[in-house]
């Protein structure tokens, strides 16, 4: 090579060099620039909803707000105690179905199922995922509650359990698809040793394999409660959007998300109505970024 072609190659070389610094440069702005958009976007919320549902406070007391079950809006009481205690019976109710049986859907299609099974399961699971809600919810309305009064002789139907059926049918295609993933991340060595050492294939599951994948179930559970948690439109066709405490499962009843979003269009901006609405939705998202933290937690001791 002459020394005129070196010194074109070199000086080429380092146009390349300089042209890949800029485009790696500008490249890390526009992330940290996402990131800095994202990170405010989520604070400006926070802010906005915490003060506007803070200033509640200023004609309600804190206890009334928290502890009374009387919500009379037109007569100045506003106790939530109702949609407090209603969004925790039914985000319990809805566990208590849907976590083992989203578990056991894991267990079968990562470790029992035939090939040819997961092939269909696994897409079929991430198609239930993508159904929008009120569809669940308008076959609820429309199947599910007049089953349960042919079955029960209930005079309505509505409550707590029509709602913890639909959210279970909802929440449980997401947490089988995570728990799956979980479950087929443990290393194969480990279900090769547990064999080689007699453990049948229920003892591997139970003793070897769930507590490798423990972690990442918790971390199922914990985001198939969040979306019970902050779920609308499919709980107000079924629950009944009436507020008391209800005396049986099929006892029409209201929670934090069905009564903001029955209750929002009607209020003024600044009437102590529309504050108390804007303290439940602060109270959801405290609570939905309690369990992002949760996650965070669970990832680092699973790592």
């Amino acid at each position: 090579m002459s020394k005129i072609e070196h010194l074109l190659t070199n000086s080429y070389e380092k146009k390349i060099s300089k042209s890949t610094y800029f485009q790696n440069r500008l490249f890390k702005f526009f992330c940290l620039f996402s990131v800095l958009i994202l990170g405010l976007t989520l604070l400006s919320i926070i802010i906005f909803v915490g003060r506007t549902g803070l200033l509640v406070f200023k004609d309600v007391s804190f206890q009334e707000f928290f502890f009374s079950t009387t919500w009379e809006p037109y007569d100045d009481k506003f106790g939530a105690a109702i949609f407090i205690l209603g969004t925790l019976a039914l985000t319990g109710l809805t566990l208590l179905f849907a976590a083992p049986i989203s578990i056991g859907v894991a267990i079968f299609t990562a470790e029992i199922a035939p090939k040819w099974l997961k092939r269909i399961m696994r897409p079929v699971l991430d198609l239930l995922v993508g159904i929008p809600s009120i569809v669940y919810g308008y076959l609820g309305l429309t199947v599910l509650i007049p089953l349960l009064r042919d079955i029960t002789g209930a005079t309505m139907g509505d409550g707590l359990l029509p709602a913890a059926i639909v959210l279970n049918i909802m929440v449980l295609p997401t947490i089988s698809r995570i728990s799956d993933d979980a479950i087929s991340s443990v290393p194969s060595d480990l279900r090769e040793a547990s064999y080689a050492l007699g453990s049948t294939r229920m003892q591997t599951i139970l003793k070897v394999i769930l507590p490798s994948a423990a972690p990442g179930l918790f971390t199922a559970v914990i985001l198939g409660m969040a979306r019970s948690i902050g779920e609308t439109m499919a709980v107000v066709m079924v629950i009944g959007n009436t507020p008391q405490l209800p005396s049986d499962l099929l006892t029409p009843t209201a929670v934090l998300t069905s009564n903001i979003v029955n209750q929002i269009i009607d209020v003024e901006f600044d009437s102590t109505w529309n504050h108390a609405l804007y303290m439940m939705a602060f109270l959801l998202l405290l609570i939905s970024n309690l369990l992002i933290i949760i996650i965070r937690k669970l990832r680092v001791k699973g790592a």
